[in-house]
């Protein structure tokens, strides 16, 4: 937490500090391609999870409670991971043993944590892809429930869907909103830069966590 809030007082934001974390490969070039394909797919997808606790933190208390979910699922997986690195490396890996061992449907399978967490960063790309369009006149408010409604809201069951409704009426203005990820020092024009690069690397993960699920029947699950 330290080191974050150093880099954050240089003036970086946390989209800057994820993709300098994740080693980000140039898209054109072959060999950190496949550089790319070795790296833990696990371990990024828990990178990107924890920055965007980060964010919401930034936001305040208005989103505890998509925050405390997201924390609770990376605990579940960093856990994991931690008992054997290897074996645990990609997304793929972690799915295929809990299916195989009838537990991947189970309230607190990593399963449903990878489910989760995969399904908020599609929710968080939605959201930054329409901030970066300024020509979208929405406020911040609905645009969210644009969003919302595109990839949270069918997978919520009442008490998810409540939870957001309440922290929805507490979403900041958008300009303050863009001003909290952008960092001190950044220009929007950088700051939108930063966030197409990020975005395209988030892909290939999300298709893996997306190919998985979908392959044993486990896309539609949803939450109470």
């Amino acid at each position: 937490m330290e080191v974050r809030r150093e880099e954050m007082g240089k003036g970086k934001s946390e989209l800057r500090i994820a993709m300098e974390e994740l080693c980000l490969p140039c898209p054109g070039d072959e060999e950190q391609q496949q550089q790319r394909k070795k790296r833990s797919s696990t371990k990024d997808l828990l990178c990107v999870s924890k920055h965007l606790t980060h964010v919401l933190d930034e936001i305040g208390p208005t989103l505890l409670v998509l925050r405390q979910d997201i924390q609770q699922n990376v605990e579940r997986l960093q856990d994991l991971l931690a008992r054997d690195p290897s074996k645990y490396a990609t997304l793929t890996a972690i799915v295929t043993e809990e299916v195989e061992e009838g537990t991947s449907k189970k309230v607190n399978s990593c399963t449903r944590a990878i489910l989760w967490l995969a399904r908020s960063i599609n929710f968080s790309r939605h959201l930054l892809e329409r901030l970066l369009n300024t020509s979208d006149q929405l406020n911040l408010q609905e645009m969210v429930e644009e969003v919302y409604t595109a990839t949270l809201k069918p997978w919520h069951g009442w008490i998810s869907s409540a939870a957001y409704r309440v922290a929805k009426k507490l979403i900041p203005e958008r300009e303050i909103f863009i001003a909290l990820l952008m960092g001190k020092c950044q220009e929007f024009e950088d700051f939108a830069g930063d966030v197409k690069v990020l975005l395209s690397i988030l892909q290939p993960l999300l298709e893996e966590a997306n190919a998985i699920m979908v392959k044993h029947n486990l896309d539609r699950l949803k939450s109470t």
